[in-house]
């Protein structure tokens, strides 16, 4: 099976190439607009702001690289070194023969293993480089209590959802992989309603936006177009970061939005209610329920990949596990889906792109001209950092939203 495990790490080895040329291809690209901004971006940005933005980019672009070659080399060297089927073969030792929680607990213990190892970068990313910027908010104690959080949160929601699918394999056999989605699929929905509830308050704190002329303001934008809101929901992300954003979560009458208090903070009224609108497009013009329905796409084929996978005769050997051990496969395919999924990036993203434009034309038409949304992507650009000259072929690959002047293009065409 020597073939199966060279080809899987030339697929990786092919992903961290792609990776490593797109990020020189973007280098190139932002120092040869270093000494001077184009005239649109000059628009935007200060040179001051500019030239840090410049210096953000180039330096988060080093450091990416320094991250995927380590955990490229990570990948490789546990794959190669027999560590995960001995792991696997001391866990199901503490079970009676067939016992479907043996595989789950190996595959949790494993993915929490490969973890750490990427923990200094994780450390680095935002104690040195963020810190650098001005960004950081963090302290030591919060980023443990972060990772001790995280990790908790994946054995008690990770381990029963593992423990389920991988005890309807025993119980249904060749056809698991279609209730096994439907397990998925049905946990899925669960969490968007539960995780703005239970679990982001672990994290963050949430509160309603305060009774005032600000609040009355946005309730009015929600009623006028369509979005029957009970509240919006203010987050204290600036106790981690200086980066500011909002986001849309849940669906139906469990459905809210998020706004970052460092947001509140950066805009003006009419800035946040650009804000808001665009977040309200998305609803209206039914990007959730397509971006659900693509995800249900994606889990099946998934769930199916992994039977497949289980049930060759080549698949597990070749990593040194047993054949038709379905958590040795989910594991696997965890590890090294990524490595395959990675050249999808430009077509999911593109269909990203896509919704954002929408959600930006709404807030356009809510608003009545594109000023208010214009201002307030210029303001978010200038207090991120924002990279204004990607490479057309980085952008294209990585960006789920498009560029600030295209954003921008298309608001002002639109206008016209």
């Amino acid at each position: 099976m020597d073939w199966v495990f060279s080809a899987a790490v030339a697929l990786v080895l092919l992903k961290l190439a792609a990776e490593l040329w797109l990020a020189a291809l973007n280098r190139a690209e932002v120092r040869r607009h270093a000494a001077r901004a184009p005239e649109a971006v000059a628009a935007i940005m200060d040179e001051a702001t500019y030239q840090k933005s410049v210096a953000y980019t180039l330096a988060k672009n080093r450091f990416g690289v320094g991250e995927e070659i380590f955990d490229t080399a990570v990948l490789i060297a546990v794959l190669a070194s027999g560590m995960l089927p001995g792991l696997f073969t001391r866990v199901a030792a503490w079970g009676a023969n067939g016992a479907a929680w043996p595989g789950a607990l190996a595959i949790l213990l494993a993915g929490l293993a490969l973890s750490v190892p990427g923990l200094p970068f994780d450390w680095c990313a935002q104690f040195r480089l963020e810190a650098k910027f001005g960004f950081n908010q963090s302290t030591p104690g919060l980023w443990v209590a972060d990772k001790f959080k995280g990790a908790a949160l994946a054995l008690v929601l990770g381990f029963p959802l593992l423990w389920a699918l991988l005890s309807l394999v025993k119980w249904l056999g060749a056809t698991w992989w279609l209730w096994g989605f439907a397990l998925l699929f049905t946990f899925q929905l669960l969490m968007l309603v539960l995780y703005p509830k239970l679990i982001l308050p672990l994290f963050n704190k949430l509160s309603p936006l305060p009774e005032g002329d600000l609040r009355a303001r946005l309730m009015a934008l929600a009623e006028r177009t369509g979005f029957a809101a009970r509240t919006i929901e203010v987050m204290d992300g600036s106790k981690r970061s200086g980066h500011s954003n909002a986001f849309f979560t849940g669906f139906g009458r469990f459905r809210r939005i998020v706004l970052y208090d460092t947001l509140l903070a950066q805009l003006t009224p009419e800035e946040l209610e650009a804000v808001l609108a665009h977040e309200i497009g998305h609803y209206r013009r039914g990007h959730i329920p397509k971006m659900i329905a693509l995800s249900a796409v994606t889990q099946l084929a998934s769930l199916w990949a992994v039977a497949a996978l289980a049930g060759s005769a080549w698949f597990n050997p070749a990593f040194g596990f047993r054949e038709g051990d379905t958590a040795a496969a989910f594991l696997l395919a965890g590890l090294l889906g990524g490595a395959a999924t990675f050249w999808l990036s430009p077509l999911t993203n593109r269909l990203s792109r896509k919704h954002e434009y929408e959600a930006d034309a709404f807030a356009r038409d809510a608003l009545g001209g594109p000023v208010a949304m214009v201002g307030a992507l210029r303001k978010l650009a200038q207090k991120n950092l924002t990279n204004l000259t990607p490479h057309p072929w980085f952008s294209g690959f990585y960006y789920s939203h498009p560029t600030m002047l295209e954003r921008e293009a298309a608001l002002n065409a639109k206008a016209g």
